[in-house]
């Protein structure tokens, strides 16, 4: 597979890197206007001092909670109460989701026509905004989706038992700020479902059937980074130099993904999440191994067999155990388990990820049962790699 040499690329406009970058771009921040909506998480401990910083520089910021995977419901709430400061612009400071939940408030906070379920992917209409989002600004605080560097948002539609994306190139966000000291002290657990939710984001646009030279530039070495990252932090505990290297992996992955597109386990991850609620980066983590065997046994050229090579030889050089290993040692390092599913489920789910957006970058497009086949091996996490 020879790197596409005709392509486009999407960026932020602004990327600020480094410990205390969140506080250095007050002034840039406030520069998107005075009335500004921030968007948190659960908690508001992390974003509290960009708050109390925006304040001191003359803004008037409205702060809202995100508390988890954004869903359409949420999304219509938040709307309508974000409305009511007629904000010139949006601040989200918090994971993925939180993320995700900014992006499509900035972008469907200028228009009041229509309906937001009318711009979703799959289960709506897929329609363009019709009017340019608000200006925004993305502070992640987990090492993740790198959603401050995408094109979309993720959004959960209940009724439709999916997760789908509010898509649109203006959705990147004005200015993107990784600042890796906000994401110290993040739990085990949650460090090892984002970590790995971000180390594969690299490596499917490495493998993608979309890869270009920019993305290979950018992927490529990350993949290593990124095991090597985590292993550090689960092996050796708390380390500052592990946290920086772990948020460049996340922040280039949003930009890969976005450049060259993913693969099959983010194909299966938005429907088995819509499908079940389990959190994405658990399954994008269980899905890897087995996504990855399924195309060590049907990848059909020799680059794709190539470029699989060097993905696994890195998994086998740094994970403990290397990729026949990788499933035990998540678990033994506190990785959340995929639930059971029925066979009925397992296939309905496997037929509806075919049709994901994400599949579609794939190097090798797997039939149904073979996706089932997969989901099957990754509910257990004693089944190995198969």
């Amino acid at each position: 597979m020879t790197p596409n040499m005709t392509f486009a690329l999407t960026l932020p406009a602004r990327i600020r890197f480094g410990r205390g970058a969140s506080l250095d771009a007050v002034p840039e921040i406030a520069a998107l206007g005075r009335r500004l909506v921030l968007v948190h998480g659960r908690s508001a401990k992390r974003a509290e001092p960009l708050r109390a910083a925006l304040v001191a520089a003359g803004c008037e910021v409205t702060a809202m909670s995100c508390a988890r995977e954004p869903t359409l419901p949420m999304l219509l709430d938040a709307l309508s109460h974000a409305r009511e400061s007629a904000p010139d612009a949006v601040v989200a400071v918090g994971g993925g989701a939180v993320l995700d939940m900014g992006k499509a408030l900035a972008a469907l906070l200028p228009s009041t026509a229509g309906a937001p379920l009318d711009h979703l992917e799959v289960v709506g209409a897929g329609l363009p905004l019709t009017v340019p989002p608000l200006p925004c600004a993305a502070v992640p605080t987990t090492a993740g989706t790198g959603s401050e560097a995408t094109r979309n948002a993720v959004i959960g539609v209940p009724d439709h038992a999916r997760k789908v994306s509010l898509r649109d190139d203006r959705m990147v966000p004005d200015i993107a700020i990784i600042d890796p000291a906000l994401m110290d002290g993040t739990p085990a657990p949650q460090t090892l479902a984002s970590g790995f939710d971000a180390v594969t984001q690299v490596i499917e646009p490495f493998l993608s059937c979309r890869a270009n030279p920019f993305t290979d530039a950018l992927a490529r070495p990350a993949i290593g980074m990124g095991l090597r990252a985590l292993v550090k932090l689960m092996e050796g505990g708390e380390q500052k130099a592990a946290r920086d290297d772990l948020a460049w992996v996340a922040h280039v992955s949003g930009i890969a993904l976005a450049n060259a597109g993913l693969g099959a386990v983010h194909g299966l991850a938005g429907v088995l999440g819509g499908e079940t609620g389990a959190p994405h980066g658990v399954i994008c983590a269980r899905l890897l191994p087995h996504v990855l065997s399924a195309l060590d046994r049907s990848a059909d050229t020799e680059s794709t067999r190539l470029r699989l090579s060097e993905v696994c030889g890195e998994i086998d050089a740094i994970v403990p155990g290397g990729l026949d290993g990788l499933t035990e040692w998540m678990s033994r390092h506190g990785l959340g388990e995929l639930p059971v599913l029925d066979k009925a489920t397992r296939d309905r789910i496997a037929g509806a990820a075919q049709d994901a957006s994400s599949m579609k970058a794939s190097p090798v497009l797997f039939e149904a049962r073979e996706l089932a086949a997969i989901l099957s091996a990754a509910e257990s996490p004693g089944k190995g790699t198969g």
